[in-house]
C-alpha cells in the first residue's frame, strides 16, 4: 500500500450528517471516494446527489471484499458502528467512525482486540476538535507553552434538539449509547489532547432526562468531574440550546493554565463578533481575540498519511480507544435523574 499515490475509500452507513464532513475531510486530503452503501433508499439518494463521482455499493459485503478500497467510513446508527469497524479491519482496511465509535464496553474490547491482531487503523472523527478551526489553535497553543502546564479544562456541548426531525434510533438509548457517550466522547477527547492526562479518574457522574416525560430513554443533559495526575476536568452536555440560538449549540472549550487562559468559542461569539472559530487567549502580557477561521484542519491529510504509511499522525491508536472508554465508564456509572426510564 506504501507504494499507491492515494486512498480510495467507502461510505457505509449515512444515518448521521456527520458523514459529509468525514467524506470533504478525506476529498480535501485528495483521496478517492469510490462508492458507498446505505439501507436506507432516501440517505443514499441524498448522499449520491452530494457526490455524483461514487457509485452505490451491492451490499456491505461486497464493499468489505474488494480489494481496492482501503478505508471504510460510516456515520451509521451508533450501535451499530464497532461491527463495522471490526469487519472492515478483518478484512484488510482501515476504518474511521462518527462519533460515538461505541455504545458498549464489549464492543470497545473486541476492537481494540482485533486492532491488535490486524494491526489496522480504527479512527474516530471527534468533530468538535478535528473539524473545528478554533479547538485545532487552541491545542497548537497549549503544546506550544502559550498558557503554561493546563491544570484544568471545561468543555461544554449544548446541542439544539429538533425532535421533530429525529429518527427513531435517536430516543432508544440502546441504539445511542447514552448522552455521555454519544456527545461527551468530544470533550473526553479534548480533555485528553490538550492536558496530555494517561490516567483519568471520573469522580462523579449523571445523566439526566428533565424535560421529556414522552421520551423516557432520551438523556437530555449530563456532566461528569475528571481528575488526573496533576489538572482536573469538567464536562457538561445537553440537548437545551434554545431555538433562538443561530446555530446548533454554543460549544466551548475553557482550559486554564499556570500562566494564561485559553476560551474557545467554536462557532458563534453570542451579541458580538460574526462567524465561527473564535479562541480568546490570556496570558501575562494581555488579552487577544484570534480569528481562526484561516486554520488548516490537518486531520484528513494526516490520516491518508497515516493509511500509505502506516503511522499514527492523525490520532494514536491509543487516544482513540482510551477517549471513548472513558465516555462509556462515565455513562456506565452515571446516577440517574429526572424522568428516566429504567
Amino acid at each position: 500500500m506504501t507504494d499507491k499515490r492515494t486512498v480510495r475509500f467507502a461510505a457505509v452507513g449515512l444515518n448521521h450528517g456527520h458523514i459529509y464532513g468525514q467524506t470533504n475531510a478525506l476529498l480535501g486530503a485528495g483521496a478517492e471516494l469510490a462508492c458507498f452503501f446505505a439501507k436506507e433508499p432516501e440517505l443514499a439518494a441524498q448522499y449520491h446527489a452530494a457526490y455524483q463521482q461514487a457509485k452505490l455499493g451491492t451490499s456491505v459485503q461486497a464493499i468489505l471484499e474488494d480489494e481496492s478500497i482501503d478505508l471504510i467510513i460510516t456515520a451509521g446508527i451508533p450501535c451499530e458502528r464497532a461491527e463495522l469497524g471490526i469487519a472492515a479491519m478483518r478484512h484488510g482496511k482501515d476504518f474511521m467512525s462518527d462519533k460515538p465509535g461505541f455504545t458498549s464496553l464489549a464492543q470497545l474490547e473486541e476492537a481494540r482486540r482485533v486492532q491488535a491482531e490486524t494491526g489496522r487503523i480504527y479512527s474516530i472523527d471527534f468533530s468538535e476538535r478535528f473539524e473545528n478551526r478554533a479547538t485545532t489553535k487552541a491545542a497548537e497553543l497549549v503544546r506550544g507553552g502559550a498558557i503554561g502546564q493546563v491544570v484544568n479544562t471545561i468543555g461544554t456541548g449544548p446541542h439544539l434538539a429538533r425532535l421533530e426531525t429525529r429518527p427513531p434510533w435517536f430516543f432508544e438509548r440502546a441504539q445511542y449509547g447514552g448522552v455521555i457517550t454519544d456527545i461527551a466522547s468530544h470533550q473526553f477527547d479534548q480533555f485528553l489532547y490538550v492536558t496530555g492526562a494517561k490516567q483519568v479518574q471520573i469522580v462523579a457522574a449523571q445523566v439526566a432526562n428533565y424535560n421529556h416525560p414522552e421520551h423516557p430513554e432520551l438523556e437530555d443533559f449530563g456532566h461528569v468531574m475528571l481528575s488526573a495526575e496533576n489538572c482536573t476536568g469538567y464536562i457538561r452536555v445537553d440537548w437545551f440550546t434554545p431555538d433562538g440560538l443561530p446555530t446548533w449549540g454554543d460549544g466551548r472549550l475553557f482550559v486554564v493554565g499556570t500562566e494564561g487562559t485559553i476560551e474557545v468559542r467554536k462557532y458563534l461569539d453570542i451579541a458580538g463578533r460574526p462567524g465561527a472559530d473564535h479562541l480568546f487567549l490570556v496570558d501575562q502580557k494581555g488579552v487577544q481575540h484570534i480569528d481562526c477561521s484561516g486554520v488548516e484542519l490537518p486531520y484528513g491529510r494526516q490520516l491518508v498519511y497515516d493509511i500509505l504509511h502506516r503511522t499514527e499522525s492523525a490520532m494514536s491508536q491509543e487516544h482513540c480507544f482510551y477517549a471513548s472508554e472513558l465516555a462509556l465508564r462515565a455513562q456506565k456509572m452515571a446516577a440517574r435523574l429526572g424522568y428516566l426510564a429504567e
